[in-house]
Formats: C-alpha cells, sequence, structure tokens
C-alpha cells in the first residue's frame, strides 16, 4: 500500500465533482498524494478518466452512499474525504459518519446551515475523539468570509497586541459569475424536505456557535461600507449568501472565543464581534432594486406550484456556467474590521481584500476545496491551529488557519492584502 496521503473525491463526475478532479490531477503537489475518484456509475467514472486523461495515475471506486457498507469500505481508504454530494441535509450525514468513525478528515461545499447544526450535534464530540477534522463549506459559502475576518483578526493583533478586540467586521462582495442546478436545487431541497422548526433554530443568532455572542446590527435596504484609507463608499444590496456566511464566522468566533479563554495568546475576535455582508452595485437605486428582487424570488419559492415551475425552468442538477463563464468570472471581497475603542482615541481599523480568480461558485469553488483538502491531507498535524489538531466539526479558519491562507496564496488563484489604514472621516481628513 501506497505511504503517500489519499484524497477521496466523492461525487467526482458531478459538474463541481469534475473541476475539482481536474484541478487536483494538475496540481502543483499531485505527486505528494493519490487521487481516488468515487462515484455510482463506473460507466461515468471511465468517461471522466477519459476526458481528463488521467490514465491509471487515478484509483477508482464504484460507490452509493446510501449504503453503508459501500461507504466505509471506501472512506476507511483514505486521508481526506472532499464531498460534493447534495443536498446535505439528504445524502451526506452518513458520509460525515463514516469520516468520523474511521478517523478521516472531511471537506465539502455545503450552505446548508440546518445541517451543519444537525451534524455538530452528532458528530463534534465522537471526531474530537477519533481525531478526524470535519470541515463544511470549504467553497465560496465559506471561505472568503470565514478567511477574511480571520486574517483581518490577525493583522489588527500584530498591529496593536493581544488586548485589542473587534467591534465590527463587515465584507463587501463584488462577484461575477454564474449558477447551477445543484444550487437551486439545494434550496428548493431544503423547502420542501427540512422541517420547517430546524430552519427556525439554524437561522437564529449564533445557531452553530458553541457561545452566543453581541447580535447583528438591524439590516437596512441600502447598505454602505466606508473605506477609512480612501474616503470612499462602497453601496450595496442585501447578499444573499450572508446568512450562511455569517453563522460559520459565528462559529468561528465562538470556538475561538472558547479557546482563548484557556489561552488568551492565540488568535481571537473579542466578545464584542459583530460580522456583516453587503453586495456591490453601482447605487444604492440598483441596491434596492437587487434586495428587493431577492426577496420577490425566495418568495415564489415559497409557493408550491411557483416551485414547481422554476424546476422546469431554471437548469438541472449536473448543469452549470460554460467554460467562458468560468474562467471570466470574479471575485473580490474587501473587508474592513474596526477595532473596540479606546477612550479618547480614534479606533484602529484594517482593510483586507481578497481576489480570486474566476467564477466564484465553481471555478474559484474548486480552488478552494481543493487546497483545504489539501492542507489536511499534506500539513503536519501539528502545523495546524491548536483548535483543528483537536479534531472535530470545525470551520476553515479554526480547522486550518494560516496553512489554507498559504496554500491558496501559492495557488495563484488567490491574492490576499491586510493591513492598518489610517482613517478618514467622510469629507477626507485623517484622524488617525
Amino acid at each position: 500500500m501506497s505511504s503517500k496521503p489519499t484524497v477521496l473525491v466523492l461525487g467526482a463526475t458531478g459538474f463541481t465533482g469534475k473541476l475539482i478532479t481536474e484541478y487536483l490531477a494538475s496540481h502543483r503537489d499531485s505527486s505528494a498524494f493519490t487521487l481516488a475518484l468515487g462515484a455510482r456509475s463506473k460507466s461515468r467514472l471511465d468517461d471522466l478518466v477519459s476526458s481528463l486523461d488521467l490514465g491509471t495515475a487515478v484509483e477508482l471506486h464504484v460507490v452509493d452512499t446510501t449504503r453503508h457498507d459501500q461507504l466505509e469500505a471506501v472512506v476507511r481508504t483514505a486521508t481526506v474525504v472532499v464531498n460534493t454530494i447534495g443536498p446535505f441535509y439528504l445524502w451526506s450525514t452518513p458520509v460525515v459518519e463514516a469520516c468520523v468513525k474511521h478517523g478521516v478528515h472531511y471537506v465539502d461545499l455545503t450552505g446548508e446551515t440546518h445541517w451543519i447544526k444537525r451534524i455538530i450535534t452528532s458528530s463534534h464530540y465522537a471526531a474530537t475523539k477519533s481525531g478526524a477534522i470535519i470541515v463544511p463549506s470549504c467553497g465560496f459559502d465559506s471561505i472568503p468570509a470565514d478567511i477574511i475576518a480571520y486574517i483581518s483578526s490577525k493583522t489588527l493583533r500584530n498591529h496593536a497586541g493581544q488586548h485589542v478586540d473587534i467591534d465590527t467586521s463587515t465584507s463587501a462582495y463584488s462577484i461575477r459569475g454564474g449558477m447551477s442546478g445543484g444550487t437551486i436545487g439545494t434550496v428548493i431541497s431544503m423547502l420542501e424536505s427540512v422541517p420547517k422548526d430546524e430552519l427556525r433554530v439554524s437561522g437564529k443568532e449564533y445557531s452553530l456557535s458553541p457561545t452566543v455572542g453581541k447580535p447583528s446590527s438591524r439590516q437596512p435596504l441600502v447598505y454602505r461600507l466606508f473605506l477609512p484609507d480612501t474616503g470612499k463608499t462602497l453601496t450595496g444590496a442585501m447578499f444573499f449568501m450572508t446568512p450562511t456566511n455569517r453563522a460559520l464566522v459565528q462559529r468561528s468566533w465562538g470556538l475561538l472565543e472558547t479557546e482563548a479563554a484557556q489561552d488568551n495568546s492565540q488568535v481571537h475576535y473579542g466578545p464584542g464581534f459583530r460580522y456583516s455582508e453587503l453586495l456591490v452595485t453601482s447605487g444604492a437605486v440598483r441596491a434596492v432594486l437587487l434586495t428587493l428582487g431577492m426577496a420577490i424570488g425566495f418568495g415564489f419559492m415559497l409557493v408550491s406550484p411557483l416551485r414547481w415551475l422554476l424546476k422546469k425552468m431554471l437548469p438541472r442538477p449536473g448543469e452549470g456556467p460554460s467554460e467562458s463563464v468560468r474562467n471570466n468570472g470574479f471575485m473580490k471581497v474587501t473587508n474592513i474590521t474596526t477595532a473596540v475603542a479606546l477612550p479618547g482615541a480614534a479606533p484602529l481599523q484594517v482593510k483586507s481584500v481578497m481576489v480570486g480568480q474566476g467564477d466564484p461558485g465553481y471555478k474559484l469553488t474548486s480552488v478552494l476545496i481543493s487546497e483545504a483538502a489539501l492542507s489536511l491531507a499534506l500539513t503536519a498535524r501539528g502545523a495546524l491551529p491548536a483548535i483543528g489538531r483537536g479534531g472535530g466539526v470545525l470551520t476553515p479558519a479554526t480547522a486550518l488557519g494560516d496553512v489554507l491562507v498559504d496554500r491558496l496564496a501559492a495557488s495563484g488563484q488567490v491574492t490576499f492584502e491586510s493591513k492598518i489604514v489610517s482613517a478618514r472621516t467622510r469629507e477626507g481628513k485623517k484622524t488617525v
């Protein structure tokens, strides 16, 4: 048996699974790990191998994840499982359970907060005992949100010391890309399959966090983020991913605060931390129209006949944006993090920017989750953050931290910048 770690992609023949497979197969570190592909159909696996010209360089596993014997037999051969099989609420709990049982690490693409809450309840403690590091939401949901808050916190504390705490952290997203049938299918499945009480509980503030923090600010119709270094203001709409992203960032906050209670030298955000987001638009009118449009669109999905019509009109699972759309997409996240002000002084502020090349939901997501998986497969456990070393159902920031940031920067697909900025008033005058 090979001594190299094995990265197993489940759902490899799906739309996103193919992109992940292609990225991993051509990776700069490909000689350092064994790539294994899992799917239900042998013929589709063979077609994937042929289309990417993989030859015999990969292991192939025909596996039905609803069959526990098949699933466990495959999972136990892996070092890290990359799971793309959604909706996760319906299909992926057994995958997590198999990984936890066998001490195998796990990453996925879920944006389903209700499901993450479920696996935290069922599997977090067991994972700390088996040593499995379980990291949901390792794609566009929700690495950018989680990592940029983490980077900003580090920049702030590196500048001012461990005594400084965060007041607010706000991320403004500028994106261009497409949407697949799988994403839409997940939303529809959530409305049709998940008990309403479960959705209600998971939708509450800090639903994923081990402790409850400061409530978020009230959501306006038009969002504005002042950039203290330039004096400019970004205008935007409600971001449709905020509920998912914020819940994950709040879990990072809670895990880090719990750890800091034992060791204050560890990265943490402070007890008053609040996180928010916006989707950048060209102006206030467009922001209002976009926010109202998203609200109306979600309202349509609540009505069964309209939901049935949407299923007929929208892309089917397995379909997604064209190669041109994927290659020409981009993501830019601008984060302003403000420290709790000391008496008589202007608060310190950090500006962090994360830029990703390619359609955020697909091309960039394949980079994000692949590098998260390789962070676990190719990094000595002792080099991971303290929380990550302990195992459990964690987050990208708490499980992977700087290891993931460094790998993403080295990929050439993602850049980061983070710095203390000189605060200005809205009239453009410097205050510090």
